[in-house]
């Protein structure tokens, strides 16, 4: 049997982890070792995997429960709820929504109240050149903040807004995804469960600081996400068919980078873990008022979290 092995692949976050076939059960020491070094590192890359949608999903659960992605079910692979496409791949005739890379920096799900813990995307075909995916380490992020901006990023809170989102959607989905998901908020800084290190919890997503205006918090929002994503605390994944990545959203954010021929299939099935915390809405009397006015199985599908 091969020596499972943890190699770093980025000066601010990523590594590499070798001599491990993730379609075979693993020992309880190789999962320690995974989620340790998923916890130093934030991203790992598993390369030369043969993964199918059974085994993606075996080894996805090793990290949480698994979103069914219920609210998006037109990205949803036809067999298994619990495998979202990320697919230029034309279906029906149709391209799905979404598959476009080049959107804003972001974190998944920071929109909704449950943001996403664990995301794992399997690579099975990508363009000849680009459709990278990049990262930011948003512990350095952080770290590298004053003190004094750092205290008061400390006790403030901002909103994140699903209208935000910048990749291009048929108007009728972008409708949706607003109605679904109404404004929420989130401490600007998290404290990570695992690691206990705080870091940066604002992006291009965030509209504002909780009790401040728009045009107050606008200058800082930018500032801070330009400062996230300096080129020292980025690691740059260029895919090869086979890789399994697996990142942390708790303490990165992410990039899809839409730099390759639209002509060419990207192709990756991704799997997600819903996350342990749970923020709160903007304005709760209208959300209130959306359950009230809701059957409950039908709220159970239009509060669910819709993915990006």
């Amino acid at each position: 049997m091969k020596k499972l092995t943890v190699k770093k692949v980025g000066y601010s976050l990523g590594a590499e982890v070798s001599g491990v076939d993730l379609s075979e059960p693993l020992s309880e020491d190789q999962l320690r070792i995974i989620r340790d070094a998923w916890t130093e590192h934030q991203v790992l890359v598993f390369p030369k995997q043969e993964l199918g949608p059974e085994t993606l999903l075996t080894f996805s659960r090793n990290f949480g429960e698994l979103d069914n992605f219920s609210s998006q079910p037109f990205n949803r692979h036809p067999e298994y709820d619990e495998i979202f496409m990320l697919s230029n791949k034309p279906i029906d005739g149709k391209i799905p929504p979404g598959s476009t890379g080049g959107q804003n920096w972001h974190t998944d799900l920071s929109y909704t109240t449950r943001p996403a813990k664990a995301t794992l995307v399997y690579c099975v075909e990508k363009p000849l050149v680009g459709g990278d995916t990049m990262f930011a380490n948003m512990y350095d992020a952080y770290d590298t903040l004053s003190p004094v901006l750092q205290q008061f990023l400390d006790n403030i809170e901002a909103v994140h807004d699903v209208n935000l989102i910048t990749a291009k959607r048929p108007p009728e989905i972008v409708a949706e995804f607003a109605r679904l998901n109404p404004p929420v908020v989130h401490p600007a800084v998290r404290v990570h469960p695992e690691s206990k290190r705080k870091a940066l919890y604002v992006n291009p997503r965030t509209r504002c600081f909780v009790g401040m205006t728009e045009a107050e918090s606008a200058p800082l929002i930018k500032y801070l996400s330009d400062h996230s994503i300096s080129p020292k605390f980025i690691y740059r994944h260029r895919w090869s068919v086979g890789d399994l990545v697996m990142w942390d959203n708790r303490c990165l954010t992410h990039l899809a980078v839409g730099d390759f021929d639209r002509s060419e299939i990207r192709h990756m099935l991704r799997t997600s873990t819903m996350g342990d915390y749970f923020g709160r809405y903007e304005d709760e009397n209208a959300v209130a008022e959306q359950k009230r006015t809701a059957g409950d199985k039908k709220l159970a599908v239009e509060l669910s979290t819709l993915h990006d």
